[in-house]
């Protein structure tokens, strides 16, 4: 840990971060593999109706799967099969008010290619892999 953070120093504690930013990335996967079953499902049960409002439902039940299982352990089901688990600032895991500005911001970025990608691109050459929203945030991922 350095004197300025709580959080791991991604030089003295490189562990922490190994392979953090692929495993977002298959985590990531997972999630959504898991929001569009959940949304397939709503879809059923609704006689097909929600086809006519599939944008809103589509980002209600990823908005609130994020919220609820970031909220719960500090990461999504995905991250939790990779191994990974977000730490606020202080170095503690998400509680629900920041786990639900994580997913604000996650919700924001996702909409607008720009902030998408450089969220991307800060994860893969930032020191402690952080996306656009954890530097905002003073988040970070890191391996269980």
């Amino acid at each position: 840990m350095t004197h300025d953070t709580a959080l791991p120093d991604p030089e003295r504690h490189a562990e922490f971060y190994d392979g953090v930013a692929i495993k977002r990335g298959l985590a990531w996967l997972v999630d959504t593999l898991f929001v569009t079953l959940l949304v397939m499902v709503a879809t059923l049960f609704t006689a097909f109706t929600a086809l006519f409002f599939l944008p809103l439902l589509w980002l209600t039940v990823s908005f609130i799967y994020r919220w609820s299982t970031l909220s719960g352990r500090s990461a999504t089901w995905g991250m939790r099969l990779m191994g990974v688990e977000f730490l606020d600032r202080t170095g503690l895991r998400f509680d629900a008010a920041t786990a639900f500005l994580h997913t604000l911001g996650y919700t924001l970025s996702m909409a607008f290619v720009l902030p998408q990608v450089i969220s991307v691109g800060l994860m893969c050459l930032s020191r402690r892999g952080q996306g656009l929203t954890d530097m905002l945030l003073g988040t970070v991922a890191i391996n269980r």
